[in-house]
Parts: structure tokens; sequence; C-alpha cells
């Protein structure tokens, strides 16, 4: 159900912006008009203020990506304000809600929230040097995993998709693991945006397949339907019926027809998605880019700023002072003002369940405790051989000498290899495959999700770019390790850049390198 609010825009084209949502929703043929009156008065002021503030910040500069963070807006009211679990003060709360921006050209959607929510480092000012000359802004133009409130710096489009896969293997790993009958010490969800673009990657569609194989119910992924690309509609390439195909791929699917204002019904989607019990779900979501301005639901709102004039009538429209700059009221301060209190008790509630945890299961806890820490055991060092074979060996067998004795006694490691266990010499003896658990293979090899062998199948650049989302669930507590044939990891080559750059802690173990 949503409320109306008295005071929404009539849709009826009288105004630049009635008209212009009008060409937008005629475009998309997938919003009724009157859905722009179904507001609550707090949540029509907060989303003109962030649609606003986005024309403002990309104006200023006159560069960014406006369109697709305008569009989203009501998307991240329902999650940033009513679904998502996260602590802007502490923003490392180990059992936080992990989100991802896989479109991260639309980092100005992130960014605004992590500014609205309380997150200290991004200050009104930092916010303000989006697309500025400043070497020390925490806004570039794609999102950055050292920045609070950032989990992965996902770079090429389709990345964060697989990034997504991993953090939410972690949470499955951990939580079977180390959860016991009332003690959920790791029930973290993970949110992924991505918007067409994304799911048109080979690295999404891989991970996506993974994904809905290994059943991972504590991972959404929300995407931004707004048809568009950089060089137009989206029909200009891509013609397919994508809920069919997530479908196919094992995924629940839930519909939201007006993205763009049913803050409600965004909410109720999302909560769904958490509480669902059997498969990932994928929230399809249609929106307008550009919403409000001259250039609604055409490709010239995806990457760069709409013009002075443009913004100001949009300012008018909206019943705002053209002539003001990066408004936000007191009003839409308030909106926001409770979430750094409502974060904290979460903490001390979790840390709480810990303390307790730690008493009833003493062993568990310590090495709950060590994983939390990021540390590996103190006689780890004692795992590495002390001599190697003194002929010459292949470094398949070289690399599974050294790894293998290490990944077999330290929980922190995870290994998988693309389709090649016989070939790589990465297995050891008694390993558990991460599987779910219900899965009976015709060949027999099964598992379940306390597993650190993982069978990624024929799919070389996701199992880069999942191992990523592994490594980046928290310093340390898994250490992944893939292995391939050397010419194959030219798949990968995206993901293993992206995994350097983030200097995070991932082995890739190359074989037959000539």
């Amino acid at each position: 159900m949503m409320h109306t609010s008295q005071d929404a825009p009539e849709l009826n084209g009288s105004t630049e912006y009635g008209k212009n949502l009008v060409k937008g929703l005629k475009k998309e043929e997938q919003v009724e008009q009157a859905s722009v009156q179904k507001l609550s008065k707090e949540h029509d002021l907060v989303l003109k203020t962030f649609r606003l503030l986005i024309a403002d910040l990309c104006q200023q500069f006159n560069g960014g990506h406006p369109g697709g963070a305008i569009g989203m807006a009501a998307i991240g009211v329902a999650l940033w304000k009513y679904v998502m679990r996260y602590a802007p003060h502490t923003p490392t709360y180990f059992n936080r809600d992990r989100f991802v921006l896989s479109n991260g050209h639309t980092c100005l959607f992130q960014y605004t929230f992590l500014h609205l929510t309380g997150y200290k480092a991004m200050t009104f000012d930092q916010l303000k040097s989006y697309h500025s000359d400043k070497v020390d802004t925490l806004c570039p133009g794609h999102p950055e995993m050292e920045h609070e409130g950032i989990e992965v710096t996902t770079g090429p489009l389709g990345q964060g998709v697989a990034n997504a896969v991993g953090l939410a293997m972690a949470t499955k790993n951990l939580q079977a693991t180390y959860n016991k009958p009332g003690f959920d010490v790791v029930s973290n969800h993970t949110w992924c945006m991505v918007g067409d673009a994304c799911l048109q990657e080979g690295v999404a569609l891989e991970a996506i397949s993974f994904a809905g194989h290994l059943k991972l119910n504590n991972l959404t992924i929300i995407y931004d339907n707004n048809q568009v690309t950089c060089d137009g509609s989206v029909d200009l390439t891509n013609t397919e019926d994508v809920n069919a195909k997530m479908k196919a791929c094992g995924w629940n699917v839930i519909d939201i027809e007006d993205g763009c204002f049913d803050v409600e019904g965004l909410v109720e989607a999302l909560n769904k998605a958490r509480s669902a019990s059997d498969k990932p779900t994928f929230i399809n979501v249609k929106t307008v880019i550009g919403l409000g301005s001259a250039v609604a639901g055409d490709a010239v709102a995806h990457g760069q700023a709409f013009g002075a004039t443009d913004v100001a009538n949009m300012k008018k429209a909206y019943g705002f002072d053209p002539e003001e700059h990066f408004v936000v009221s007191k009003e839409v301060r308030k909106f926001f003002v409770d979430l750094p209190e409502r974060g904290q008790k979460l903490v001390e509630e979790w840390e709480k369940m810990i303390q307790i945890y730690e008493t009833k299961y003493p062993e568990d806890g310590a090495d709950f405790r060590r994983r939390i820490q990021g540390q590996l055991p103190e006689n780890w060092k004692d795992l590495v051989p002390s001599s190697f074979l003194d002929t010459p060996t292949a470094t398949r067998k070289s690399s599974g000498l050294v790894i293998n004795p290490i990944a077999e006694k330290i929980n922190n490691f995870m290994v998988g290899t693309a389709d090649l266990t016989p070939s790589v010499h990465m297995s050891w003896n008694g390993k558990i495959d991460f599987q779910h658990p219900d899965l009976k293979t015709t060949c027999g090899i099964n598992g379940n999700y306390t597993g650190r062998y993982i069978h990624f199948g024929v799919r070389e650049h996701s199992m880069a770019a999942i191992s990523n989302g592994l490594a980046a669930f928290a310093p340390n507590t898994f250490i992944p390790i893939t292995s391939s044939f050397m010419m194959f990891y030219f798949y990968s080559a995206p993901a293993v850049r992206m995994g350097a750059l983030q200097q995070l802690q991932v082995i890739h173990a190359a074989t037959h390198d000539r």
C-alpha cells in the first residue's frame, strides 16, 4: 500500500516536469501515470531533494553520470532507510549487510546515501568534490573500497555481480561453520545493484548461473531497468526475456512496475528477498533514467550534466528555488537522523551475543574471533613444507605441495578451480566441497556450505571475480586461492586486475605455462 501525497506534481504535462515525465513513461510503457501522486509528503520531499542534489553535483563541474542515480532514488530510500542493516558510525561492523554497486558509474547514488545516512568521512564538502580535481576526494567517478561504506571497487560493468556472489558465499560458509541454535552470529545479506549493461556482461552471467546453482538465498540483485545504455535503447542490442533467464538460472523474480516512486512496494520486495528460503532473488525495478529532466528516458541522460537551464527548470517544477544549489533541508536531514543510532544498537546487540557465544562455545568462539580479526593460526608457517623435490617438477605439482597442507588445516583458505581439479593438484584428502547441502550430483561428488573447495565449473572470469568478493568480506577472514591453466587466466584478466588494484589477498596459481 502507498500513501497519497497532496503536493505531488500532477502528471498532465502542464509543467516541464510533467511533460518530460510523461515522455519518459511513454518510452518505458511500464509505469502508471498516477503513480507519481501516490507518495507520502515525506518521501516526496526526500526524493525531490535527492534528485536535485544529483543534478547539482553533476552540473557544478559539468560532468558525471546523473541519469541512473536520479532514476534509482526510491530504491536507495527503501534500502538505506528501511531495509539494510548497517552502522554508519561503525562501518566495519562484521555482521553488516553488504551493498555492491555493480553499475559503478551511478556512484553518486551511493555517495549521496552514505552522506545522508551519517557516514562520518562522507562530509557534504566531500560529496561536493565529485568530479573535481581534488586529489583527496572520496568521490571518484567509480566507487573505491578504501572508503567507508564501500565494500568493493567494482570497476568494469558486471564485476560487481560476481563480487556480490563471493560476498554471499562467504556469509554462507561462516554461517555453516559457526552459527549455533540461538546464535546466528553471522546473518548478513548481500545486495547488488545492477543496470542494463551489467546484465550483458559475460562475467555477470557466469556468476548469476553459479549463484542459482548454489541456491544463495542471502543474495539479492536489484535491477535498475531503465532500458537505456550509452548507444541508445537496450533493444538496440538486447531483446531477451531477462526474467525468464533469471528464473531458468534458479532465481526468484519480483517485479516492481513503478521504481521511481513506489518506496513502500520496494521495501516490501526487499524484505521478501531477505526472507527467501530457497533461492537468490532478482528484483526487476522499472525506472526512468534522468527522471524530471528534459532528456528523461533518453541515452543523453546517462553520462553528462543536464545543463544549467534544465536543472533550473527541474527545480521550478519541484517547487525549489532555481537560484539555490545543493539544498538539503532540515526535514530531509531529520528523515535520516536516526540511522547511526539504529546501527549502533545492531553493533551492541551483536557484540553481546558474541560474548555469550564465546562463553558457551569457547573453542568455536575463539576460532570465530580469530577469523573476525583476520588472523592466521600462530603455527601456520609450520605447515609450509621444509623441503621440496630436488628433481624438475611441474608448476601444478609444486603449487599443490605448498598450498594443500596449508589449506587443509587453516579455514581462512578457500580453494577453487575452473573444472580442472585433476590437472592442477589443488585438492587435499578429506576436503569438503562448497555446495548446497541438498544437491545430489550424478557423479556422487557432494558437499555442504562448510566446504572450502569450490568447483567453479568452466567459469574462469567469474572464478577470479567471485574470489575478489570472498576476500573483500573482511580482511583475511577469507584467503581465496584459484588455479587454472595460464592461458585460461586471460579470460580472468579484468578480475585479476581488479583484485590487484584493491590489494585483496587472493592467490591465483597459473599452471601449464609453456
